[in-house]
C-alpha cells in the first residue's frame, strides 16, 4: 500500500519525505487555506519538487468546461500534478475529458460505492472515499472502502482507491489489511505510526545494558 501525506504544509511534507516512506501528496482548498500568505500554484510547484510522486491539486470550479480549463492549467504546473475533482455530474464529465487527454484525475468527496462505480467508469486515475466523514455520521467508512475495492477488482477498472479523511491509526491499519491501493494520512497520524511504548522501553533497556558493558 502506498502512503501519501495529506497536507499543504511544506515543512510537514519535507519532514515526512525525509523518512523515506512517502509516495505522494494530497491537498485540498481547506488545507491550502491554513497556509496563509502562500500562492496556490507556487505551493503546488514546490510540493512537486519535494516529493517524486502524484500531487493532488483541487479544481474549484463547478461547471464541466471550467473544471476542464482549470484542470489543464493545473496540469501545466508539473508532470506529477493530479487534478482533484469532486464527485458530481459536472465533475465526472470533466474527469472523462481530462483523462482522455492523459491528464490524471482524483475524484474526491466520495461517500458511496455507487459514486465509486461512476468515477471508475469515467476513467478516474484515483478515487478518494472519505472514511472519517462517514464515521462522523454513524456509518462505517472502512466498510465502504471494502465495497469500493471489490467493485474496482470485479470489473478490472484501472482506478486506484485512495483511503482519505483518515482520522486514526486504525483507519491506516484497516486500509492495509483490505489491500487498499493508497492511504493519504495527516502528518500527526504518520508520526503516531512510528510510536509504541514497548519500542521506547526496549531502546531504554538496551542502552542501560550497553552502559554496563563499558567501553
Amino acid at each position: 500500500m502506498q502512503l501519501f501525506i495529506d497536507s499543504a504544509n511544506l515543512n510537514e511534507i519535507k519532514t515526512a519525505v525525509s523518512w523515506g516512506i512517502i509516495d505522494g501528496v494530497t491537498t485540498n482548498p481547506s488545507l491550502m487555506a491554513k497556509e496563509q500568505g502562500i500562492d496556490f500554484k507556487d505551493a503546488i510547484k514546490q510540493i512537486c519538487e519535494i516529493v517524486d510522486g502524484p500531487v493532488s491539486a483541487e479544481a474549484v470550479n463547478q461547471q464541466a468546461d471550467k473544471i476542464v480549463s482549470e484542470g489543464q492549467d493545473l496540469s501545466r504546473i508539473h508532470a506529477n500534478v493530479v487534478v482533484k475533482i469532486p464527485c458530481t455530474i459536472e465533475g465526472l464529465k470533466a474527469v472523462k475529458f481530462l483523462e482522455s487527454k492523459h491528464i490524471r484525475t482524483n475524484v474526491t468527496l466520495v461517500f458511496s460505492p455507487n459514486q465509486v462505480l461512476l468515477a471508475a467508469k469515467a476513467g478516474a486515475s484515483y478515487i478518494s472515499p472519505f472514511v472519517g466523514r462517514l464515521d462522523d455520521i454513524g456509518e462505517d467508512g472502512m466498510a465502504m472502502v471494502e465495497k469500493s475495492l471489490k467493485i474496482i477488482r470485479n470489473y478490472h477498472f484501472n482506478s486506484q482507491i485512495i483511503v482519505a479523511s483518515v482520522r486514526n491509526l486504525e483507519h491506516v491499519e484497516k486500509a492495509a489489511l483490505l489491500d487498499a491501493h493508497i492511504a493519504t494520512v495527516p502528518f500527526k497520524i504518520l508520526e503516531q505510526m512510528y510510536q509504541h511504548n514497548l519500542t521506547d522501553a526496549g531502546i531504554k533497556k538496551f542502552l542501560e545494558d550497553w552502559a554496563k558493558v563499558g567501553k
